[in-house]
């Protein structure tokens, strides 16, 4: 199966973005949209979509906190498209955006549960402190370059 991915920089883009995570964590884990959507949701923020013949499967999110350095978050894929590598594809297509706009360091806040998948791509823990992010305790992780 070819999927096509999109780096979502207009509105009706983003718009993809926001159904793969209204369906993938406000309807799946009854995470509200208030918390699902903050003020890191809006036209500084980079997202990647895929799309299955037009229909947004997966998704996340990148935005700058200096220079160098990007928080990676909101990796959603939806259900019925999980074990297809889509989180892995999402991830790395994110990593070459960063890449190309010269940032030389990735932040993600991982749910536990999440870890060794952001280990397989080469994130390291940064420290082993459990941090709350909504409903998730999570880790935060890191890669260079």
């Amino acid at each position: 199966m070819e999927y096509e991915v999109i780096r979502a920089e207009k509105e009706w883009q983003r718009a993809g973005a926001y159904s793969v995570r209204i369906q993938g964590m406000n309807r799946q884990h009854h995470i509200s949209l208030r918390e699902e959507f903050d003020e890191h949701d809006n036209d500084k923020t980079k997202y990647i979509v895929i799309l299955d013949d037009g229909y947004p499967v997966a998704t996340c999110r990148f935005y700058e906190i200096n220079d160098s350095e990007v928080i990676l978050g909101r990796v959603v894929v939806l259900p019925e498209y999980r074990g297809k590598q889509l989180g892995r594809k999402t991830v790395e297509q994110a990593q070459d955006w960063v890449r190309e706009l010269g940032y030389k360091r990735i932040i993600i806040d991982s749910r536990l549960e999440a870890v060794p998948f952001y280990e397989k791509l080469g994130y390291k823990v940064l420290d082993d402190t459990v941090i709350k992010s909504g409903n998730f305790d999570c880790v935060r992780m890191f890669k260079e370059g």
